[in-house]
């Protein structure tokens, strides 16, 4: 083969000269490969996905109209780099207003990201060393730690545990750990639990922190999507903008997945290290986009409508699992909820079923039942619902949920 010797040239941090032989299937995939087959198997069936982790509703007419406005003008046509001061001046007034975080300064404080990913693939490179040691929990969105490793740190994971409230125990990281830790990364409203932090929490946090000399990540990109109350940012905390930064996303609490915007906000030094790094690894986002956010962020009354929505869905949900016999409980704020895998299940013909853990429940429920979840087995088993489903009113929000119940009621579950 002409590409032979590509194969041995791949950086061992993808894998090496094994880059691309690997026969295990991501668990994404796994899911995609199941809803394809159990629509083939039941042609023009519904297949309720529960399982998308993005909004299912466009971006609010009047965001779309300040995006339009915005592309047309001039100035917006070129690159962006680290500049829109326009976003910056907002992001630092939605967190005073909404938030009550006060005495942020919009050229220092806050540089604006390409989607709160792209921030969590960039600021590794700012603190990690070979050697160094990243605190982070589990189930979690893993990218911060991936490109940690990348670098040649290591990820000290922390179980998220009910009976801890998915709250991290910080007092459980071992000492030989703490001394090569640089980096503690959160993440609430979390994803998957739909576990939402405490003022009290944050300041544990910020204590661990300046104990252990941690830099605090806090990944907020639900932070928005409350059911009761405002938002809670890490940065109210007193002394947390001493040792971290938070970053906030425009994809969940606006309906914008694709647009692709969010900002670091937070201690200056490191968001100034941020920025450095970023301009060496994007041109910024377009301008017209910053400008269409900036007028959303100054209209939080679009998140609240959102919110109201997912609370709704969510109520709606909690009832019909658990006449189905989970022990489902309403979060209070993002739009997951997080239940126990059963363990066990009555098939058709009464027979017994059992289930090793949250993925081989996840795949008879698309299988079985056409309901597609999210499986964690990474602290226990448990399966991920998501209210973004497909339904086009509240009367059709309705009748997808009655139809969940109604696939679920013979189940016959074990716990």
């Amino acid at each position: 083969m002409t590409d032979s010797y590509i194969q041995n040239l791949f950086a061992t941090r993808i894998g090496g000269a094994g880059y691309g032989k690997g026969t295990e299937i991501y668990k994404f995939e796994k899911i995609k490969r199941a809803k394809r087959a159990a629509l083939a198997a039941n042609p023009g069936a519904e297949l309720i996905d529960m399982g998308v982790g993005e909004p299912d509703e466009m971006a609010f007419p009047e965001s779309v109209n300040a995006l339009i406005s915005a592309a047309k003008k001039p100035e917006n046509r070129g690159y962006a780099d680290n500049g829109g001061m326009a976003y910056r001046e907002a992001a630092v007034r939605w967190l005073k207003n909404v938030c009550g975080v006060d005495g942020l300064n919009p050229a220092e404080n806050v540089c604006h990201s390409i989607g709160s990913k792209a921030a969590l693939s960039i600021l590794p490179a700012c603190f990690i060393n070979p050697g160094d040691a990243v605190l982070m929990t589990t189930p979690g969105y893993p990218v911060f730690g991936t490109h940690a490793k990348y670098y040649g740190g290591t990820v000290h994971n922390l179980p998220l545990l009910e009976k801890n409230a998915f709250l991290p125990d910080l007092d459980s990281v071992p000492a030989d750990v703490l001394k090569r830790a640089k980096v503690l990364v959160i993440n609430y409203p979390n994803n998957p639990t739909g576990a939402s932090a405490t003022p009290e929490f944050f300041a544990k946090v910020v204590a661990f922190a300046k104990q252990n000399n941690l830099i605090v990540i806090h990944d907020a990109a639900y932070a928005a999507l409350v059911f009761d109350g405002k938002p809670l940012s890490f940065l109210a905390t007193p002394g947390a903008m001493e040792v971290g930064v938070e970053l906030h996303s425009m994809s969940k609490g606006y309906n914008m997945t694709g647009w692709r915007l969010g900002f670091v906000v937070g201690n200056q030094l490191i968001v100034r290290a941020y920025a450095d790094v970023k301009d060496n690894t994007d041109s910024g986002q377009f301008l017209a986009i910053q400008e269409a956010c900036a007028y959303s962020l100054d209209h939080p009354e679009i998140t609240q409508k959102i919110s109201a929505k997912y609370s709704r869905r969510m109520d709606g949900l909690v009832k019909v699992l658990n006449a189905s016999g989970f022990n489902a409980r309403k979060p209070r704020g993002s739009f997951f909820l997080y239940v126990k895998a059963p363990k066990a299940t009555a098939g058709a013909a009464g027979e017994r079923i059992e289930f090793a853990g949250g993925e081989a429940f996840s795949q008879w429920m698309i299988t079985e039942k056409l309901i597609s979840t999210v499986p964690w087995d990474d602290a226990g088993a448990y399966v991920r619902f998501s209210v973004t489903f497909i339904a086009k009113d509240q009367t059709d929000e309705q009748r997808v949920l009655a139809e969940i119940g109604r696939r679920l009621a013979s189940s016959k579950f074990e716990f």
